[in-house]
C-alpha cells in the first residue's frame, strides 16, 4: 500500500500534495470569511438592538413566578424600564416591552438588510442575512430567560418560531412599502410597531416612515465596507436621522397647496 501511494505521488498524474494544499487554502479562506461575516453581523445587530433597550428590574424578575413580577400592559406584556432616553420611547411613546424591542430591532435590521443587498454575490448576502437573524434569535432567547423568567425551552422555541415568521413578514411588508409609497409603508409600520391599534397618532407613524426613508437614503451613499463605522454615537446614522422629523411631518406638502 505504501509503495502504491509513493508511485502515485511520483507519477506524472495529478500532484496530490498540491491538490491538498489548494483545498486547505480554500477551506481556510472560507473559514476566515465566515468569521468575518459573523463578527460584522454581530456588530450590526448590537447596533440595531440598542435603539430601544429596556430591562425588567431584578426584584421584579424574581417575582415573576410568584405573580408579583413587573406591571403589565393592556395586552398582558411585561412592562419594563427604558435603559436610556431613546427617541422611540420619549418622542414616539412606545412602551418598554419585549415586543417594542423586537419590532424596533427588526426595523433597523431591515434597514441594514436593504444596504446588505448591494453585496457582490447572492451567497454573500444570504450569509450576512442568516447570521444577522441568528444574532437576533440568540439575544431574544436570552431576554426571555433573563428578563422574563421563561425557563421552558418549548415555550421559548414557539416564541422564536413566531418571531422568525414576523421577520419574514416584515421583509415583505416593508419592501412593498418602499416600492409602492409612503401610505403603504405607513400601514406596515402601523401594523408592526403599533399592532394595528385604532387610537394611534398618525404623525408618529409618519415620523417612522420619514426615519426609514432618511436612513436608507443615507446608507445608500455609504461604502458597504464602512457601514459599521457610521451607525452609532451622537453623530451616527441612527441618532442623526431622527432629528427634526416632527417639523418635516407637520409641514405642508407643496403638492397639497397647488390648485387643480
Amino acid at each position: 500500500m505504501q509503495r502504491h501511494i509513493r508511485d502515485n505521488l511520483s507519477s506524472g498524474g495529478p500532484d496530490l500534495t498540491t491538490s491538498l494544499a489548494k483545498r486547505l487554502r480554500k477551506s481556510a479562506r472560507s473559514t476566515t470569511e465566515t468569521y468575518i461575516t459573523y463578527g460584522v453581523t454581530e456588530t450590526l445587530f448590537k447596533s440595531a438592538a440598542a435603539q430601544a433597550p429596556y430591562e425588567i428590574p431584578e426584584d421584579q424578575r424574581q417575582g415573576i413566578l410568584t405573580g408579583k413580577g413587573p406591571p403589565k400592559t393592556a395586552e398582558g406584556e411585561d412592562l419594563g424600564v427604558p435603559q436610556n432616553e431613546s427617541w422611540w420611547f420619549t418622542t414616539l411613546g412606545l412602551q418598554p416591552t419585549f415586543s417594542t424591542w423586537s419590532q424596533v430591532t427588526f426595523l433597523h435590521m431591515y434597514i441594514l438588510t436593504v444596504k446588505l443587498r448591494t453585496l457582490e454575490g447572492v451567497s454573500a448576502f444570504q450569509s450576512y442575512q442568516r447570521y444577522l437573524l441568528e444574532h437576533f434569535s440568540s439575544a431574544a432567547e436570552d431576554k426571555m430567560i433573563i428578563e422574563h423568567g421563561m425557563s421552558a425551552r418549548g415555550i421559548r422555541n414557539r416564541y422564536l418560531k413566531d418571531l422568525f415568521l414576523q421577520w419574514r413578514g416584515i421583509l415583505a411588508a416593508y419592501d412593498e412599502g418602499l416600492i409602492k409609497g409612503d401610505a403603504v409603508l405607513a400601514g406596515a409600520v402601523w401594523r408592526n410597531m403599533w399592532k394595528g391599534k385604532e387610537d394611534i397618532d398618525w404623525e408618529k407613524v409618519a415620523m417612522v416612515v420619514a426615519y426609514m426613508r432618511r436612513t436608507i437614503s443615507t446608507l445608500d451613499k455609504v461604502d458597504i465596507q464602512d457601514i459599521v463605522t457610521v451607525l452609532d454615537g451622537v453623530d451616527g446614522l441612527w441618532e442623526g436621522s431622527n432629528k427634526g422629523l416632527d417639523k418635516i411631518v407637520k409641514s405642508m406638502s407643496a403638492g397639497t397647496s397647488q390648485t387643480l
